[in-house]
């Protein structure tokens, strides 16, 4: 509802999101956090729903040829949430690693020296992070192409 502001709408988003984790049930990790991994799909699953049919109402209302800018902000800034959010779901260590790499722009030997860990262990808290980033962020890679090529 905080997002799609329509019960019945939400309540087929929930459903959906439920279906997807059932048919997907063997295949995910037994590790799996179910209770956050259904949030998120919820989550997402509504985001793309009000992305969606604000694309329906802008194509109706709005000229062709100003919608490019607008659309393109619009996904962009959807985009970082989820870039965020899935960063804010990395294993303490792995963000922090992640974040003094990408954020901070350290080099791995610089990174070892301020958490006082080999360079070997920031490599594959690196690597874990980047996988878990992959992982969640698949859906996305589409979007992320398009605006980088775009």
């Amino acid at each position: 509802m905080k997002y799609v502001g329509d019960l019945d709408e939400a309540k087929n988003l929930v459903h959906e999101a439920f279906i997807a984790v059932w048919e997907k049930f063997d295949s995910l990790p037994p590790e799996t956090n179910f209770r956050s991994y259904l949030y998120t799909a919820v989550k997402n699953r509504s985001l793309n729903h009000v992305r969606d049919r604000k694309k329906q109402v802008s194509l109706e209302q709005v000229p062709e040829n100003s919608l490019s800018e607008d659309n393109d902000l619009l996904v962009a800034s959807e985009l970082e949430k989820e870039i965020e959010l899935a960063i804010e779901f990395l294993p303490e260590k792995c963000r922090e690693v992640f974040e003094m790499s990408r954020k901070d722009g350290l080099k791995y030997a610089e990174i070892s020296e301020k958490l006082d860990i080999s360079v070997k262990t920031v490599e594959a808290q690196m690597s874990k992070a980047l996988s878990i980033l992959r992982d969640r962020l698949g859906e996305y890679l589409a979007v992320i192409l398009f605006i980088l090529c775009g």
